[in-house]
């Protein structure tokens, strides 16, 4: 019995032992792979953030985010302006880099972008928030503003006096309780709202407006009486003011609030060097003049507002709209290309004459004119008939060469500025010297430029001799740009 007893006993205490070891091992087992899960983990999420932080070293080009308005970036009389967009061409200079501009209609899609890596930064009057902080990274301050409620002034207004008009709009924001005010989806002006509701311990009826309507949009709508109330950032509602008299600006929502551009959380170095451009910017008075032409002249604003070549998401880019796409539909080009390459040609003047006698706005020689139809080139509808049959020969001549289209109209544009010879010659010297002589960008354009090298325009193979180009090799890119650019804003 008692043999049997220490048996059992020295059999339970193995399988105890045992038991211990086992569940040791479990508990071991899984602390590792928790770990090991863990910091793969944490090594993906890593990997997924680099994947959209911009790298400056091999970058040639950037990509900013912004919005279409009559501040930021828009287009008037054919001209690309706006705040952000002079900002933006002098930001290319200083890091010697290509700016690209993606259009965006709203800042949640903004912001998502920029988190996808569609963008590297969203350059837009957005206002710093604690919430935006947590996903986005702001540059210093561009500007300083409060946001203000904006509502319709009583239709006899201008009879009224001061105080008059203080006792049946809202003065104090206390009571904006039980009111309909609408704001952007996703704005600051939305988070704001929300705050102040909670403040005076009422409810305001916030509606979120659709995403394609912008701040102007909704301030427009205050104007025409079809919505009662509206917030925006104080500048922004001043230019408005402007144009639309019978809007009230003055009852502030809140205390003053920083304006700054915003790149993707982490993404250090273009951080770093925004706000090292920003620093050096704003000691110029470059920066201010940029800034008062924008947001303190008033009257251009109003000016340019009313005016049907403001190209927002309306209006007209020049006077030969008409023309231009009556030879779209005639030779099968997209009538915004034929009014990107009139614009670079002349800004859509008429009377513009060059010093070799080009004339009106395609820039035709009265010989070139003559062939292509045109018996009097300062009549505009001859004077752009004849320059887009000009062109459709050149397309034709270079089907031969460049069977992809997309690529063979920056041939066209080449050749439409100083003559197919010389640019046949360069595709002549691409081909010879091991260049892509189907490709224009960094092949065919870099052989162009060296024409100006007298072992180039020596060459055998080229038979226009010598040729000084760049403007040639600049005048592609600036019609390729006009032309997206008009493209983000017409149909």
């Amino acid at each position: 019995m008692k043999e049997y007893f220490y048996s059992k006993t020295r059999s339970l205490r193995i399988n105890s032992f045992f038991s211990r070891e086992i569940t040791l091992l479990f508990i071991t087992l899984f602390f590792v792979l928790t770990f090991i899960s863990c910091k793969q983990s944490k090594q993906e999420k890593t990997v997924k953030n680099k994947v959209h932080l911009t790298n400056l070293t091999t970058k040639d080009k950037l990509i900013a985010i912004t919005g279409n308005n009559a501040y930021s970036y828009f287009i008037y009389k054919g001209k690309t302006m706006g705040f952000e967009y002079e900002l933006l061409q002098r930001l290319g200079e200083k890091l010697g880099k290509e700016i690209e501009i993606k259009v965006v209609k709203s800042i949640k899609e903004m912001i998502e972008k920029l988190k996808n890596g569609e963008g590297d930064l969203i350059a837009m009057n957005l206002t710093v928030t604690k919430e935006r902080k947590k996903i986005l990274d702001f540059t210093e301050a561009l500007n300083k503003t409060r946001q203000v409620l904006v509502q319709r002034k009583p239709k006899n207004w201008r009879k009224l006096t001061k105080d008059k008009i203080d006792k049946i709009l809202i003065r104090d924001p206390i009571d904006l309780e039980g009111k309909t005010v609408y704001v952007r989806h996703s704005s600051a002006y939305l988070t704001r709202l929300k705050n102040l509701s909670d403040e005076i311990g009422s409810d305001i009826n916030i509606i979120e407006a659709d995403d394609s309507l912008s701040t102007e949009d909704l301030i427009l709508k205050v104007s025409k009486g079809e919505i009662d109330y509206t917030v925006s950032d104080e500048n922004i509602a001043s230019l408005n003011q402007s144009y639309l008299p019978n809007i009230d600006i003055e009852t502030k929502i809140s205390f003053s609030q920083k304006i700054a551009w915003a790149v993707n959380k982490g993404d250090s170095l273009l951080l770093k060097k925004l706000n090292e451009w920003i620093e050096e910017l704003k000691k110029s008075k470059d920066f201010y003049i940029v800034y008062d032409r924008y947001y303190q002249q008033r009257y251009y604003y109003k000016y340019r507002r009313k005016s049907e070549y403001f190209l927002s998401r309306k209006g007209r880019i020049s006077p030969y709209d008409e023309i231009f796409k009556k030879c779209s539909n005639n030779f099968g080009y997209d009538w915004r290309l034929l009014a990107a390459i009139a614009y670079v040609e002349s800004q859509f003047n008429n009377n513009a004459k060059s010093w070799v006698g080009a004339i009106g706005i395609m820039q035709l020689l009265p010989e070139t004119g003559k062939h292509y139809g045109a018996d009097d080139l300062s009549d505009p509808e001859q004077n752009i008939t004849a320059g887009v049959k000009y062109i459709a020969w050149l397309d034709k001549f270079w089907q031969k060469y460049i069977k992809d289209k997309n690529e063979r109209i920056k041939f066209v544009l080449a050749s439409y500025n100083i003559g197919f010879g010389h640019i046949v010659d360069a595709y002549n010297l691409a081909d010879k010297y091991g260049a892509n002589k189907n490709v224009w960008f960094n092949n065919v354009e870099n052989y162009l430029l060296k024409k100006s090298n007298k072992k180039y325009y020596t060459d055998k193979v080229v038979k226009n001799g010598y040729c000084n180009c760049i403007e040639t090799v600049n005048y592609v890119k600036d019609v390729l740009t006009k032309f997206h650019q008009y493209k983000q804003f017409t149909k």
